[in-house]
């Protein structure tokens, strides 16, 4: 019996090796590669594809049943003769923002770069022939922002990608429901092997589509992440399935919620990483895609809480355009973008390489930490004073705007902040100096 039992925990003992083995350590330069991407806070997202020529959202193919024969139609009228990625990338960094993240391919199954694995791509189905994605790489080149790849890891239009959930893909057309999921999925390392050889350094990889599969369906994840992590070792991978990151995983991402909120429906029961960086994604409007009648477009202030909560819960907030079928984006994006980036300009350092103060978020607003500094973030309060729990040793405490002193009372619980009078429409911004 002693034997035997020894032999067991022998297994038990080699097996928990090969599994710490095959674990994911995260190099050096994917560290490094983290805390950077913390540090950009600002990121805009690019929902884009042959599907804006229908002006009514990236879903359309899927809301109104077309079948994925006669979808693929579209491709030979898209012709975006008025794209300019220099302009786009210039009001974009006009913007604050750090980082974009592009559609490289999303449900439609319709590539927006010139690949070799499908002839359904901006180079071979369009008569516009020329490579988004490369035009955009070199453009955020030039103006030193970010690029990061969004990939559909499902596909409406392949015959070789098994039919997903009854919410998704299975009136397109395709003839078979089982597809085959070894070709398709060489198909995805294929794309991804061009897509992080092809267009220089790229920020990281964003997942979507995980949820068109039953429960318990086998991605191949582990083989997709370290293909990544091989060809780029700098490439963060995130991955948009509403839970809590996997292994291999380097960003957490929240669709339409703050980490640790669910207004939007998508985080119900979904925990938030205390290890990993987190990015919030939304839209300016309500329509990821190009939506010709969706005029209900976030304000200035609307605009600037979400990315200021965003930062105070240790976030990134990434902030969706729609670009229309011509290739220019919408004039309330542009305008909006050049709001948000006066206001940075003026207070991005309150912003950009921050972490999450030690105060939690309140209903008054958030607070940042970065050195030797705190910034309190009052978004509104009716009060006179404010209570800052857990602060101590505080040195001097002034308005970020105009450097004027606000009176402090240091406890042994905290600090008392003595407002001022007349508080910022927007973002009363108090610095601490320990």
């Amino acid at each position: 019996m002693k034997t035997k039992l020894f032999t067991l925990c022998l297994l038990v003992a080699f097996a928990s090796g090969i599994l710490a083995q095959s674990a994911y350590r995260p190099t050096e330069a994917i560290m490094k590669a983290r805390s950077e991407f913390q540090d950009r806070k600002f990121g805009i997202f690019i929902h884009w594809g042959i599907y804006a020529m229908l002006a009514t959202g990236e879903w359309t193919m899927n809301i109104n049943n077309l079948n994925y024969k006669e979808y693929a139609q579209l491709a030979g009228g898209f012709y975006p003769s008025r794209f300019n990625a220099d302009e786009w990338v210039s009001e974009i960094a006009a913007s604050g923002a750090k980082y974009i993240c592009i559609t490289s391919r999303h449900h439609d199954g319709f590539s927006m770069f010139d690949t070799k694995y499908s002839d359904f791509n901006i180079m071979t189905a369009t008569p516009f022939k020329r490579d988004i994605l490369k035009e955009l790489a070199d453009a955020c080149q030039k103006h030193g922002i970010k690029l990061h790849f969004y990939y559909s890891l499902a596909d409406w239009s392949r015959e070789d990608y098994p039919w997903g959930t009854a919410r998704s893909g299975r009136r397109s057309g395709r003839p078979n429901p089982q597809g085959n999921w070894a070709a398709y999925y060489q198909f995805m390392k294929n794309q991804l092997t061009e897509l992080l050889t092809n267009y220089g350094p790229i920020g990281a990889i964003w997942f979507d589509g995980n949820w068109d599969q039953r429960a318990g369906f086998d991605w191949g994840y582990a083989g997709l992440y370290s293909l990544i992590h091989t060809l780029q070792p700098s490439c963060l991978v995130a991955n948009n399935h509403h839970g809590m990151p996997l292994d291999g995983e380097d960003i957490q991402v929240f669709e339409r919620d703050l980490p640790g909120e669910n207004h939007g429906g998508y985080s119900e029961g979904q925990g938030v990483s205390d290890r990993l960086p987190l990015e919030t994604c939304e839209t300016m409007n309500t329509a990821w895609g190009y939506k010709i009648d969706d005029f209900r477009y976030k304000t200035k202030k609307e605009t600037l809480h979400l990315l200021i909560k965003a930062a105070g819960k240790n976030a990134n907030l990434l902030l969706n355009i729609g670009p229309r079928p011509d290739g220019t984006l919408p004039d309330r994006s542009i305008s909006l973008m050049k709001e948000v980036g006066e206001w940075m300009k003026a207070n991005g350092e309150t912003i950009y390489g921050t972490r999450a103060g030690s105060v939690a978020p309140h209903e008054w607003g958030v607070t940042m930490q970065k050195g030797n500094k705190t910034y309190v973030h009052i978004l509104s309060c009716e009060d006179k004073t404010l209570f800052l729990p857990g602060i101590s040793k505080i040195k001097k405490a002034a308005s970020f705007a105009d450097g004027t002193a606000v009176r402090f009372t240091q406890t042994k619980e905290g600090v008392i902040l003595t407002l001022p009078a007349t508080l910022d429409e927007i973002d009363t911004i108090i610095e601490l100096t320990h």
